[in-house]
């Protein structure tokens, strides 16, 4: 299985570079691809496969979109109809704006991972855990994330994170960033 992030945002913000290359990490660099990013961008997200490119110009067949507003739910039995799973790369406001939708890829079929917003790994990271056999009522998630900050302060990221081995899957660096630039 191929997953492709479509880059949507206007500009490879730090953020995204860090989700990309978590999600790379836990999906396999080889697995992963992200397209529409701007020539100039692409040493931000060194090493990892891209193309500047929409992936709706890359012809491919067998393809999935993942969205939120689709009818039908990923379901592991995806994985024999598929052979690429494509998410809009964007960094997502809260409540979420749907621009997914505008996501077009000719042929294309679109399931969603519920009605919950996901940063981008973490939606990678769903869909990949469902195409290796799980359901997606059998994955365990917390509905938010919670930074702890300086003098008792926190920051809450209000997405929905997979919990693998007892700890939501999210970045270390992301962390990191948000304690320094904030939310």
């Amino acid at each position: 299985m191929k997953y492709i992030i479509e880059h949507m945002d206007p500009e490879m913000w730090e953020w995204s570079a860090i989700e990309y290359k978590h999600t790379a990490a836990a999906v396999g660099q080889g697995n992963l691809m992200i397209t529409n990013v701007r020539q100039e961008d692409e040493d931000k997200l060194d090493g990892l496969e891209t193309d500047t490119v929409s992936v709706s110009a890359l012809g491919l067949n067998r393809v999935c979109v993942l969205d939120p507003a689709a009818e039908k739910t990923l379901e592991p039995a995806d994985a024999s109809e598929f052979d690429y799973l494509v998410f809009g790369g964007i960094l997502g406001n809260y409540p979420a704006e749907k621009r997914t939708k505008g996501l077009a890829v000719r042929g294309a079929e679109r399931r969603n991972l519920g009605k919950d917003q996901f940063s981008t790994d973490n939606a990678v990271m769903v869909a990949h855990q469902i195409m290796s056999g799980k359901r997606l009522s059998e994955l365990e998630f917390v509905d938010e994330f919670v930074v702890e900050m300086d003098e008792g302060e926190e920051i809450i990221l209000p997405f929905k994170y997979l919990v693998i081995g007892r700890k939501p899957f999210i970045s270390e660096k992301i962390i990191e960033y948000v304690k320094e630039h904030g939310f």
